[in-house]
């Protein structure tokens, strides 16, 4: 099995990279969660590979629970980052219930929301070669 990655390498870091998801994508929706997602352009200066940005909110609840929505969520990605291309930033909303929901099942939504996201990638880079 491959080395799985730590999530402080995958992770987006800065305000103005959660603003450009936001402003270059749409918002889409899961059971448990809604996310965002833009292909990186090449002459962007970033290390190599996906990135993930988790949000969590005072909605979410008390600073406890919204820790522990993060630390369930940051393994979620972790297990699951390889499923997403090497250009990608997604930025995951995850609702208040994930907090309790059976983690097999947070990870079995995040690896489908990465395979979305990934086909949804290749069907727009297909359409591109199309057009050129």
């Amino acid at each position: 099995m491959a080395e799985v990655a730590d999530f402080r390498s995958i992770r987006l870091r800065k305000h103005a990279d959660y603003q450009r998801v936001y402003r270059e994508s749409r918002k889409h929706f899961s059971p448990s969660m809604s996310y965002f997602f833009r292909m990186r352009t090449a002459e962007e200066n970033v290390p190599e590979g996906p990135r993930v940005g988790l949000t969590a909110g005072r909605v979410l609840g008390r600073a406890v629970e919204r820790n522990r929505i993060k630390r369930r969520m940051r393994e979620a990605v972790r297990l699951n980052i390889e499923r997403l291309p090497r250009t990608v930033d997604v930025v995951l909303h995850p609702r208040k219930f994930v907090a309790d929901m059976e983690f097999s099942k947070l990870q079995g939504e995040v690896a489908r929301i990465f395979s979305t996201v990934s086909t949804h990638i290749e069907k727009r880079g297909a359409a591109k070669g199309e057009r050129q």
